[in-house]
Formats: C-alpha cells, sequence, structure tokens
C-alpha cells in the first residue's frame, strides 16, 4: 500500500483504496505559452514515477494526462519532450476534461504548478512544485541527456520549487554516467540478492509519499559499501531503475565508453 500526502487536507491518505489492485492516475497539464521543454513536464515525472513505483509493489496502474487544447505540431513536441524524458506514454489523453471517465475515478489527481483545475472530483490531489530553468534561453542547453535533467527533478521532494541551473545539470550528468560505468562494471561479477534490509528501506522510502531522493541517496551509500557484493549492487541498481528511469543499465558491455 502506498501512502500520498493529500495537498487539500495535508493528511496522508492509502492509495489505491482497499481491495483494488488497481491505481488510477490523473495528471493535470497546464497551459503552456512558450515551446514545450523537458522543465514543463514535472507534473507527468511525477505521475510516471507514481506509476512505476505501484508497478514496483505490485499494483497495475492506469495513467490519464489532461492537457491544454494543443495544435498538433506542439502535441507532437509534447509526446517528444515525454519520451525523451524517459515518460511512459499515458493510457489515455483528454483536453481539460477533469469528469472523463477514466479522471472522474482517479485515485490520485496529479496538479502541474499554475494548473487551474475545475470540476475534478474524488481522489487524493498532490501539487507539485514548480520548476524554474534558469540557463540562458531559458532552458536546458541543448546536447544535455534529458535523463539528466529527470535525475535533477527526482533529487527534489515532487512539491518542492526546483531551479534548473547549469551547475546543478551538471553535477546531475556526471553523477548518472559514473553510475551508469559502475553498473556495467559491477554487470561483470556474479549475480548476488539484494540486501533485504535494503530492499525494505527502498520500498518503505517509496510507499512513503514518493520518497524518491532519499533512495537516490540510499543509491550512493550502497555503491560505496564495501560489505556489499558487486553483483548485489547491480541488482539493486537495475531493480529500482525500474522505478527511477534513468537507463542505468545502458553501458553494460561498453564499459570503457568515456563518462560524461
Amino acid at each position: 500500500m502506498l501512502r500520498i500526502a493529500d495537498t487539500r487536507t495535508g493528511r496522508f491518505v492509502e492509495i489505491p483504496s482497499a481491495r483494488r489492485h488497481l491505481l488510477r492516475i490523473c495528471v493535470h497539464l497546464p497551459v503552456l505559452d512558450t515551446r514545450i521543454g523537458s522543465v514543463h513536464l514535472r507534473a507527468p515525472l511525477v505521475g510516471d514515477v507514481l506509476a512505476r513505483t505501484a508497478e514496483l509493489h505490485g499494483l497495475q496502474s492506469l495513467t490519464v494526462h489532461i492537457t491544454p487544447d494543443l495544435p498538433q505540431e506542439q502535441a507532437h513536441a509534447l509526446d517528444h519532450a515525454m519520451a525523451t524524458l524517459g515518460i511512459h506514454p499515458p493510457a489515455t489523453v483528454g483536453v481539460h476534461q477533469p469528469t472523463e471517465t477514466h479522471c472522474a475515478a482517479a485515485d490520485v489527481h496529479v496538479l502541474a504548478y499554475g494548473t487551474d483545475v475545475q470540476g475534478a472530483v474524488g481522489g487524493v490531489w498532490i501539487d507539485v512544485g514548480q520548476v524554474s530553468p534558469a540557463p540562458p534561453g531559458g532552458g536546458v542547453p541543448e546536447g544535455t541527456d534529458q535523463l539528466a535533467v529527470r535525475m535533477l527533478l527526482l533529487g527534489h521532494a515532487y512539491r518542492t520549487p526546483v531551479t534548473v541551473t547549469s551547475a546543478a545539470l551538471a553535477q546531475a550528468w556526471r553523477t548518472l554516467g559514473h553510475w551508469r560505468q559502475q553498473v556495467a562494471e559491477w554487470a561483470q561479477e556474479p549475480s548476488r540478492p539484494i540486501p533485504a534490509v535494503v530492499l525494505r528501506q527502498a520500498h518503505a522510502a517509496l510507499a512513503d509519499d514518493l520518497g524518491v531522493p532519499a533512495v537516490l541517496d540510499m543509491l550512493v551509500g550502497v555503491a560505496e559499501r564495501a560489505d556489499v557484493p558487486a553483483g548485489a549492487k547491480f541488482e539493486t541498481f537495475a531493480l529500482l531503475d525500474r522505478v527511477l528511469g534513468l537507463d542505468l543499465v545502458r553501458e553494460v558491455g561498453h564499459q570503457h565508453q568515456a563518462t560524461p
């Protein structure tokens, strides 16, 4: 069972409701008057991580995106931006109709910063913090691995405002490259089971209001622990990447490739 803090009440709510094995997620995107980029996609990212977490806990999930009425070109740009950020496509896309069948029955409504939602009823509401792009031009520098953006955003509690600076992106990129290199090296060693205490801590952190930053911190610790075999480190990173979506096994078989 997952626990999410409802923005409207401040109380933790268990999701999905008792005796159900399908988690319905409705993500509400704001109206955008600028070119769509990865920094605008924090709410779909939160919905994606929530769905991945549910699946890791043995639940099925169904995600609906409620978007502005976009021209075809912008709709394609939105799809492309989500794909490069590693966000799984939603089951359904609607146009600002929160009473649509799936959305009306949603267990969780994920609201992007600045979204004005009218008519959605029921379920847990969570407000996602603002993302402010700081690099020149107001976006992510061209050529940046978009999964570094994902990692940067995941490093903050989803309600906390984030400023995407060049320095923060560079650090996320370096860490991502380092982890991929380590995972590739660990993959050459015999597989070992994930330590039970590590698995319990990871499941507990994710179940408690999507504590992804705690999971990232835990992985830093696991990577440095001498008492955890390389094969167990590989299995730990590979399993938790099912939630993180950082493609941490990308360098397996190519461990001599330069780290960014």
